[in-house]
């Protein structure tokens, strides 16, 4: 087993590349980007980095020139003819060649494009314009290099013994977190740590405590590499990005107001099984809901991505039934903001009601809350989104307020067209 403390203390006179292979993302990065490649390869996205946490100053704590460094090295990398051969050739949810030929041609040559990168008011901000498929594959890397490099801002006045003992009291409070975890019958959880982890060599040591420590509840990863390298599943369907960007892309409000199921319909003709799951909560999941197509009944499940989680879930169950579906051969994942507490607590709630899976986060890849000085190493909201495709803006509403994104104007046209009513804010930790 690699000893963190020392290779962190090393990052401080040897250049380590933070991101090293193509893979080292979230598999439904790639899944979407398949999905994206057939259906819509010419739109032009911007993505851009966005710190919902304003008191974390990232460009007063990260080099530029380091950060330069490490996205110039994201852009030098390729796939591997084993990284090749595993997406060409492994079974994923059950189906070989999950990924066609033409889109594993596209990969094995893809070079992910240039970014812009300025500083303003102790922030980065940092842009990628261009293809969509091209360009959706920098917003994982970037996030994994903004945060990890926030993280060697912070360890590096440390010393090898302090590190030790950092490290130490970090792991001892995750395998706190799975021994109460493990008790609890019929658990299915998987790894979602990616995008704000403290570290790859983190995230790494995580799902290998999960692996030992979970006794079989645990169910995969959505890291692709680590999939790879721990040969466990690689977990993940789709994002808020497919419906943001088809929204942008929308002519009229009536266009406009079936796009995020023109989405689900591209993906229902790709994938069947537990691939198709709903992420309802891009504009309202109440609204989304109640104008869905009655196919969409019938998919596998739901994922819970804000708003009170057990709300979301109640949600789901009652729209089933009203809808002639029984609830308990259905899955509802929850994904947003949870700890082992909340999952023990939701799993109590809905268990035999529905079934249910968890996909744990930063709290399981980067809880080092109260481990550092002045808590310097307490996670923060850091998201890279789309931002325009094809010069229009795109808009995020969600089921929490805080969360929604895009221009005030737009926003509003938004929530008449999708009818959002009143939304409850919740604080965004992660």
């Amino acid at each position: 087993m690699v000893d963190i403390a020392t290779r962190v203390h090393n990052h401080k006179w040897k250049i380590d590349p933070i991101v090293r292979s193509l893979l080292d993302t979230d598999f439904y990065k790639l899944l979407m980007c398949q999905s994206v490649f057939r259906n819509r390869p010419d739109t032009t996205v911007t993505f851009s980095l966005i710190n919902r946490t304003k008191s974390i100053r990232l460009a007063d704590l990260i080099d530029e020139g380091e950060l330069r460094e490490q996205l110039d090295h994201i852009r030098t990398l390729r796939l591997s003819r084993g990284e090749s051969t595993f997406l060409r050739g492994n079974t994923f949810y059950g189906k070989r060649q999950m990924f066609r030929p033409d889109f594993m041609d596209w990969f094995e040559g893809l070079q992910l494009p240039p970014y812009h990168l300025e500083k303003h008011d102790g922030q980065y901000e940092l842009t990628f314009e261009g293809k969509w498929p091209e360009v959706m594959m920098w917003e994982i890397p970037a996030l994994a290099v903004l945060m990890e490099l926030r993280s060697r801002a912070v360890l590096r006045s440390m010393g090898k013994f302090e590190l030790q003992v950092l490290y130490a009291r970090a792991m001892t409070k995750l395998w706190a977190k799975i021994e109460k975890l493990r008790q609890i019958d019929g658990l299915r959880l998987a790894d979602f740590g990616t995008r704000r982890r403290h570290s790859f060599m983190w995230q790494d040591w995580a799902v290998q405590a999960l692996i030992e420590g979970m006794e079989g509840k645990f169910i995969g990863t959505s890291n692709c590499l680590i999939a790879m390298r721990r040969e466990v599943e690689a977990i993940g369907t789709n994002a808020h990005e497919l419906p943001m960007v088809y929204s942008a892309l929308a002519n009229t409000d009536a266009e406009l107001a079936q796009a995020p199921y023109q989405v689900l319909a591209d993906w229902h003709e790709e994938h069947d099984g537990n691939l198709r799951i709903m992420l309802p909560d891009t504009y309202g999941t109440e609204g989304f809901l109640a104008r869905a197509p009655e196919w969409l009944a019938k998919w596998t499940g739901i994922r819970i991505d804000s708003g009170d989680p057990a709300t979301g879930a109640e949600t789901a169950i009652r729209w089933w039934k009203e809808r002639g579906e029984d609830p308990q051969g259905k899955l509802v994942i929850f994904s947003d903001g949870l700890d082992a507490d909340k999952i023990a607590e939701l799993h109590a709630q809905f268990v035999g009601r529905v079934k249910v899976s968890f996909g744990w986060g930063t709290m399981l890849t980067n809880d080092f809350r109260g481990l550092a000085e002045n808590d310097a190493l307490a996670p923060f909201s850091l998201v890279c989104k789309a931002v325009s495709a094809n010069g229009r803006p795109t808009v995020k509403l969600s089921d929490n307020p805080n969360k929604a994104m895009g221009p005030p104007d737009e926003i509003a046209r938004y929530k008449r067209v999708f009818q959002v009513g009143e939304q409850a804010p919740m604080d965004v930790v992660v």
